[in-house]
Formats: C-alpha cells, structure tokens, sequence
C-alpha cells in the first residue's frame, strides 16, 4: 500500500515509518522539521519504498498518485514544542487536519487522527475513559495544544458523519523511547539528561503527580491496529500503558538506570500541568486485541542506551 504519514521525522512518525516500510508498505513521510528530527529518518533516506516531502501540511498541495492511508501525526508535541510554537500547533491542528481530510477523501484513503491525552486537562475523571469531555483550560498557556487537538477530533467527526471519510481518532499517552528528542522538555528525556550528566532532576511541585509511560514500540502497534481494523470509522481509543506512576519515582528508577546520585531540584509546579495522567485501554483492549507490554525499566533501559549511544549525551 501507498501510506502517507504526516510528522514523519518525529518521534512516533519515524518508528511507524520503519514498521511499515519492514512490512512491504510505500511511505510518504511530511514534515517541516519545526519539531521533527533528520537524525531520525536519515537511515531511510535512500530506500526506494521511502519519499520524504519536506513541506508543511497547513500550506502545501501534497501531490500523490494515489493514497490508501493517511497517518496524520503533525504536530509539535511536548511543552516545550507548542509553547515556542503556539500558532503552527493551531493550525496544524486544525487547518491541517482538515487538508489531511480532503486529501482522505479524494483518494478513498483510511484516515487516523492522532489525537493526545491532554485533550482530558487535568481530569477529574480517573482513569480517563474516551467517554470522557475532559477538564480543559481554554485559555491557559497549554491550551494551543489541547483545544487544537479536540478542535481536530471535531473536524475529523464531521467528515466521518459528512462524507462518509473513514477516519478513526486515537489518543495518545505518554509515548517514549528512543529518538525522544533530549531537548524537548518531557518528563522521560529530561530525566534522562540530567542524570546522565549527574545534574539534579528537575521536578515540578512536589512529585506526586501521576503519568503512565508507553513505550514507543508497544504505540507503533496500537496505531497500526488502530488503523488496519476494518470496521473502526467514527471510533475513539486510548492508547497507553495504564502502568501509572509518580513523577519521583519516574525519576528514581531513571537515576537509578543511568548510576546517578545528582538527587532532586524541586521548582514550582507549572500552569495546568495535569495531577494525574492514566488511560482507561477498554475500548483498545475490545476493539484491537492491544494492550501495551514493554516493562517500564526495560524501555526506559532501551532509552538511556540511545541517548547515550546516538545522541551522545555526555556521562558524568
């Protein structure tokens, strides 16, 4: 098949990249490089089932023979992405999304919306069921990405209940592992960062606060059954690793992986950073058979040996 996968040099788009070109797929990877990394799809430039269109969904006319499925993972995604880049979050979001649609339904492609766990705010729900409408600030400094995202979730309905586009949404929670980007300000890179260097870990408030981490390998599957299940239009799944955990002790199991005694910098709590963060996979566990099996310290052990060994994070 011919598959077009929008945010194709970030980190999940690159992974999925190399899952479908492994399976016999044709690849179509967009980006503009606002977040996405070359060092993550430079080992497949040159393969002939790889094409890499450097553009930005939001003004370019993507010019394909054909098109059998569309990813549409654009987007910056850390705090750090969306926050330096508000209005580029907005409009992929939307004005994006909506030009991934129409491109959907020319061709009679399968359409997926990568959606994010944020569009539930700081949840007074938990876990968090897709039944859910969240708890969102719409004016607060996160919200260019969490009003865009549901904003896309809309758009997206619209064409499923308009043009019959067969589109499917998946939100997505806490994704890491290798090719995470050590600068882009999550918990899992940053970690990794300082302690490999023996630097305090930074923590925001008081570290009570909850994330479930889905390892990138375990995301790239759900996605793909999220996709290649017939059956699915109209349909929104969570997926994730309901394996929660503190901030602190994320960031001891991280200390202890990279051998690091740097200890803790506790500094104020940021603006609507979610208390608790941890996905019901009911809905993904029914529909696709998924669930998420990588042990967190195995992945978080894969991880460190990529910044250590690609990156070249320096040790301390």
């Amino acid at each position: 098949m011919n598959i077009l996968v929008t945010g194709g040099a970030g980190l999940i788009g690159s992974h999925l990249c190399d899952s479908l070109i492994a399976d016999g797929h044709h690849v179509i990877a967009v980006d503009n490089f606002i977040t996405g990394r070359r060092i993550n799809i430079e080992h497949l430039c040159g393969n002939p089932a790889f094409r890499l269109l450097e553009t930005d969904v939001v003004d370019a006319c993507i010019d394909v023979d054909s098109i059998d499925q569309i990813y549409h993972l654009a987007s910056p995604a850390s705090p750090v992405g969306y926050m330096n880049n508000p209005i580029a979050t907005h409009l992929v979001n939307s004005v994006g999304t909506m030009r991934m649609l129409d491109l959907a339904r020319e061709h009679g492609a399968r359409f997926l919306f990568s959606s994010t766990s944020e569009i539930y705010g700081n949840p007074q729900v938990h876990p968090q069921p897709e039944s859910y409408f969240g708890n969102v600030n719409p004016v607060g400094p996160r919200s260019c990405y969490d009003e865009s995202k549901r904003f896309g979730e809309s758009i997206t309905m619209e064409y499923v209940r308009q043009f019959d586009v067969d589109a499917r949404i998946v939100r997505l929670f806490n994704v890491y592992g290798p090719r995470n980007d050590p600068q882009d300000g999550r918990v899992v890179p940053a970690f990794i960062s300082f302690a490999l260097q023996g630097r305090p870990l930074p923590v925001y408030g008081d570290g009570t606060q909850t994330r479930s981490l889905c390892y990138i390998d375990d995301l790239v599957t759900g996605l793909r059954l999220a996709m290649e299940t017939d059956g699915l239009a109209g349909e929104v799944i969570n997926l994730g690793n309901p394996d929660e955990r503190t901030v602190l002790e994320l960031a001891r199991i991280i200390a202890d992986i990279c051998g690091s005694d740097g200890g803790i910098e506790y500094l104020p709590m940021r603006e609507d950073d979610p208390e608790r963060r941890c996905p019901d996979i009911t809905v993904a566990s029914e529909l696709l058979g998924w669930s998420a099996t990588t042990p967190l310290r195995e992945g978080l052990e894969q991880t460190v040996r990529y910044f250590v060994e690609v990156e070249g994070i320096p040790t301390q």
